[in-house]
């Protein structure tokens, strides 16, 4: 069950501290003062000038990039709150020979370490139990206090750790006796990565499993990352450019990467700068797709009208049950628009077309071609609107499922479980305040998706009925909103 939690004050932190905390790279803090066992606070990251040294010597270089980074986005006038803490412990540590073992076991250098104890005498080691907040909030910058009153209480529950009971009294106990890293090796190989990974996907993916390992929990449940992505983040870019080519072959790329097959370019001799480009699907159903750049020329009435002599021209008898589409960045005139809702034409903006293909990369197979034939055989003339109720379904039934797995691995973490049955993690779900109401039938019938050897999010250990099915956790299933 939760605990509901009253928040009235926040405590500032460096703000890559903060992040590092946030993200389970750390479960320890050092502010200059002693913080008492029990005491609640919100986490408030500011600048670094509590810090003995500069951020390139202060922390280490595998979590380098994502201070700086961090540091980047503060602002002048407004910090965001993203999380609340608990002191679980408070540590008093006076002698250097320490410090080597504390700089693996955290994100900070052994000589930031150093200087720190120098400086201040000793050091407060305050190890923070860590919620995520489900909504971050904004509170105005303050300088120069130790603890911050919050405008009005901030009521909370405990129901988002970074960390489950188990895996954070492990790392409680690393802390307390000093024990070294286990993967000295893991952690060489992330520091060499790290200064990668803001231009390279695969170092990228690659310095995130490897922080999710070493930290034994994944705060933001990381994904594989699509190196479809480069392209796909071009498409909207390139309608608006002089480059209509780059568009059309954008667009032929991203039905592909949709599902639909066997493509034909009606217009192999098109450039896509003045006339646009025209390309044809046999599967799984019968498509012809027309993109116009927005620096080609108005979409008219004439445009359409060529664009339906060319699809019945190509499909003859197969015109009529034929999806047609238009992605238009420009203009399109009342009259094409007209013209294109009498011909069962649908008309969307490459913005769409993006959000779509976006989705798909995060999450292979999650837009269903026939569901968006649907979609677009009752939206003639503009469907944008159409398309991004589509898309927010879609996105539903992600969110709905990604929260299922998290709260199967958090039950069982805190639980300290292997795994549990259906009846008990429904119980659980209905107690955590969830967006939609599942019978226990419908919540059995997801968990069963899930664990489906083609999903591979949890296992099941079948039982003798439905609520006897156990589960338990096997790899996240990340939410991207």
């Amino acid at each position: 069950m939760s605990t509901l939690v009253v928040i009235n004050t926040a405590f500032p932190f460096p703000a890559p501290d903060v992040e590092a905390l946030i993200q389970g790279r750390t479960i320890a803090v050092m502010p200059k003062i002693f913080i008492n066992p029990g005491r609640q606070f919100a986490l408030y990251p500011c600048e670094t000038s509590i810090n003995a040294l500069p951020t390139e010597q202060y922390y280490r270089s595998n979590f380098l990039p994502t201070a700086q980074s961090t540091l980047a986005e503060l602002d002048s006038e407004t910090v965001l709150i993203k999380a609340w803490a608990r002191c679980e412990f408070c540590q008093v540590l006076d002698e250097a020979q320490y410090l080597d073992v504390l700089s693996q076991l955290t994100v900070w250098t052994k000589e930031a370490l150093r200087q720190t104890l120098s400086q201040r005498g000793h050091i407060f080691l305050t190890y923070l139990r860590v919620y995520r907040l489900p909504q971050p909030f904004e509170l105005p910058v303050q300088f120069n206090s130790r603890f911050i009153t919050l405008p009005e209480p901030l009521t909370v529950t405990d129901t988002t750790p970074v960390f489950g009971n188990l895996f954070f009294a492990q790392r409680c106990r690393e802390m307390q006796d000093l024990q070294s890293s286990p993967y000295p090796e893991l952690e060489e190989l992330q520091s060499e990565i790290a200064p990668l990974s803001d231009r390279n996907l695969a170092a990228k993916e690659i310095d995130r499993e490897i922080a999710n390992f070493l930290g034994g929990v994944t705060p933001h449940p990381v994904t594989r990352l699509d190196s479809d992505l480069i392209w796909i983040d071009k498409i909207a870019e390139a309608s608006n450019t002089s480059k209509g080519n780059e568009f059309a072959l954008l667009v032929q790329k991203s039905l592909l990467k949709l599902g639909f097959t066997n493509a034909k370019s009606l217009t192999p001799e098109a450039t896509g700068d003045t006339e646009g480009m025209e390309v044809y699907f046999e599967h799984p159903y019968r498509a012809i797709a027309k993109c116009q750049a927005a620096n080609s020329e108005i979409i008219r009435s004439q445009t359409v009208e060529q664009f339906i002599e060319l699809a019945k021209n190509s499909l003859k008898q197969n015109y009529n049950r034929c999806i047609k589409l238009i992605v238009a960045a420009g203009e399109v005139t009342t009259d094409a628009l007209l013209r294109a809702r009498k011909n069962h034409m649908s008309v969307i903006r490459p913005e769409t077309l993006q959000s779509l293909v976006e989705l798909q990369a995060y999450y292979k197979g999650s837009i269903d071609l026939m569901k968006l034939k649907n979609c677009l055989a009752h939206a003639y003339g503009w469907a944008d609107d159409s398309v991004e109720r589509y898309l927010d379904e879609v996105r539903q039934t992600i969110e709905l499922r990604s929260r299922l797995v998290q709260l199967v691995k958090n039950y069982l973490h805190n639980a300290g479980l292997k795994d549990a049955a259906t009846d008990a993690l429904h119980h659980v779900y209905l107690a955590s305040e969830p967006p939609q109401l599942l019978t226990l039938d419908a919540m059995h019938d997801i968990l069963i998706e899930l664990s489906s050897p083609l999903t591979g999010y949890l296992g099941r250990i079948k039982g003798k009925d439905l609520r006897s099915d156990r589960f338990y956790f096997l790899r996240d299933l990340p939410f991207l909103n």
